[in-house]
């Protein structure tokens, strides 16, 4: 037992954790941590971005490019509510964040302090923070301090993954109690649970019967690191692979066996496949309404006429929107290895499979490449979308890491960015929180300093959070921001268009004196903040542009005025009810029915 202040406790524990970063703002809640973190900054590095919504996001970029858990710190009141945004879109995207907030001092409890919520509880930031973390802690006295933090670092990374919080009165930092300290947990993707034997056989007879079958994989797969054992199963069976952006990577983009996205904004080949397929093998996938048209049978999945196999390491997920004819709780990585194991077993699967279903993915590979190749060809000013992403692809290493916010921007990296390696293209999916993309980057490039990190964002997205500029400076990140500029909220601007008659109101940028398209000067915005600005109008320039601004290694911003007008074809659906979604631009919803 050791005599410690309740501040030194969460010091120490975050160093026994090895939590490297504290993405954190001071307030007078949490002064009384800065100092013990001073103490182990050679363990634990304090990173103190402009805004709290910008801290939980670095947060969650590193983690999702590093598996390993960073913190934030935030004050009492204002400044932990302002974490909540990002810890929204960090749960619904299963990211692990140790979130220690601060409280009034326990003396004034109820008593209406300086930042108190005291509506209906005490302290109650608790009910503020609970929707969107695993579970939030609030010890009062420094006793509870060591048990409170090894059962929320345990929440943290056991299952599957997501933020927690710590709530902290801010007296505790300073109090002193004897305490003997927790062993550290550290256990992300160190405890596996697989399927039964029995469940494993039955898919592999399943995956051996089918004529098209096709892997339907989700983040699941990236956070089980089942990257290596995934392209394995679908090579040695030849299953084409449909991926959810939060999978992409995992089996390279650029292999014959990846069919890319599904839904409104995917590939018309994954679309097909899915509504032909006649098994699903879904493994860390949620079947949400993007990558499922909105649970429009034919347009990408016919479920039930389809059989479904859904393995997630969540309970709540298997049979959320589809009801699967087998359903199994376990590990993407563990159920992978069994299945290839009960392959070597049978030595099953070792020659070329499924001709004919190949020979029709051919075909509608073909369709869609003499549909689209014009636009990735066109030279054009403003720029059309496609020449952003070929260039992007053309300029960025394999193992470059791109970050996306929610936007227009997203749906056309969704429908043609080809990731290469896991962990490489962080989205902002299931809560789409606006700003995540431009500060995630930030987050990435701390976990993977060697990378090349570049944030291709909206001019919207990135008018939300402009303070990374200040943020890339003082702690000298370089990362690129490409700001997709159509001066406007283009894809709900294209919603009102398609769905009211061609008006628009409140969804595109004038000045309000002469009412012509406005926006700030983006580079001029970087070069004031000490960034590298450019701007780029001409598609013939945006390849050297963007290759200059990477090789210079420091922070740098390119302003790209991108042509908005053109929309991705639509090869899904997308509801918005009681609106009637559109129809897909190109191919037709299907039924094995007729």
């Amino acid at each position: 037992m050791t005599e410690k202040k309740g501040g030194e406790i969460i010091a120490d524990f975050l160093v026994r954790e090895e939590i490297p970063y504290v993405f954190g703002i001071c307030g007078h809640g949490n002064v009384g941590l800065l100092d013990p973190l001073l103490d182990v900054q050679d363990k634990v590095k304090l990173v103190s971005p402009r805004h709290e919504q910008t801290a939980a996001h670095m947060a969650d970029g590193f983690f999702r490019v590093s598996h390993k858990p960073a913190a934030t710190l935030t004050s009492t009141g204002p400044g932990s509510a302002n974490l909540i945004m990002g810890l929204a879109v960090a749960q619904t995207d299963s990211s692990a964040i140790f979130s220690i907030t601060a409280n009034v001092p326990t003396s004034q409890f109820n008593r209406g302090p300086f930042q108190e919520l005291n509506q209906h509880h005490q302290a109650d930031f608790n009910n503020v923070i609970k929707p969107v973390v695993k579970r939030s802690f609030q010890p009062t006295r420094v006793e509870m301090l060591p048990l409170a933090m090894r059962q929320a670092a345990t929440t943290m990374t056991t299952g599957r993954p997501g933020p927690v919080n710590l709530d902290v009165p801010y007296n505790l930092f300073q109090e002193s109690a004897e305490v003997k300290d927790e062993a550290a947990w550290n256990g992300f993707n160190t405890r596996r649970n697989g399927a039964s034997n029995e469940d494993v056989a039955r898919v592999a007879d399943w995956l051996l019967e089918a004529q098209r079958p096709v892997l339907f994989i989700g983040h699941g797969v990236t956070l089980s690191e089942a990257s290596e054992e995934l392209t394995a199963l679908a090579k040695r069976l030849s299953i084409p692979v449909i991926s959810s952006p939060n999978g992409m990577g995992c089996i390279d983009m650029r292999d014959p066996l990846s069919l890319g996205f599904i839904g409104r904004n995917g590939a018309f080949a994954s679309n097909q496949a899915g509504r032909r397929a006649d098994l699903v093998l879904a493994i860390g996938a949620r079947f949400d309404d993007r990558s499922a048209s909105s649970w429009k049978p034919g347009y990408s999945w016919n479920f039930p006429s389809t059989r479904l196999v859904h393995v997630d390491l969540d309970h709540a997920e298997l049979g959320r929107n589809y009801p699967p004819d087998i359903a199994i709780l376990a590990d993407a990585r563990a159920f992978l290895r069994q299945l290839l194991a009960e392959l070597d077993r049978r030595k099953a699967g070792t020659e070329p499979r499924l001709p004919e279903w190949h020979a029709a993915i051919a075909g509608w590979r073909k369709e869609w490449k003499d549909f689209i190749q014009p636009g990735f060809e066109t030279h054009s000013s403003p720029i059309r979308p496609e020449r952003i992403v070929a260039d992007c692809r053309a300029v960025l290493p394999d193992d470059a890491i791109i970050s996306l916010d929610s936007g227009i921007h997203h749906n056309w990296f969704m429908q043609f960015w080809e990731a290469r390696r896991p962990r490489t293209m962080l989205n902002t999916w299931g809560y789409s929180g606006m700003g995540f993309g431009p500060s995630a980057i930030l987050g990435a490039k701390l976990a993977a300093p060697d990378k090349v990190c570049v944030s291709i964002c909206g001019d919207g997205g990135f008018t939300m959070v402009p303070h990374v500029l200040c943020t890339a400076v003082e702690y000298n990140i370089a990362v690129v921001w490409v700001v997709w500029n159509n001066f406007a909220w283009g894809a709900i601007r294209d919603l009102q268009y398609a769905y009211f008659g061609g008006r628009e109101y409140g969804t595109a940028f004038y000045h309000g004196q002469n009412k012509e398209r406005y926006n700030p000067d983006f580079a001029m915005w970087a070069k004031a903040a000490g960034v590298a600005g450019h701007t780029v109008t001409r598609s013939q320039d945006f390849a050297g542009v963007l290759r200059e601004a990477v090789a210079s290694n420091q922070p740098a911003l390119i302003d790209v005025h991108v042509d908005a007008d053109i929309r991705p074809p639509a090869t899904g659906a997308w509801e918005l009810p009681p609106i009637p979604p559109k129809e897909p631009v190109f191919g037709a919803p299907w039924s094995p029915l007729g």
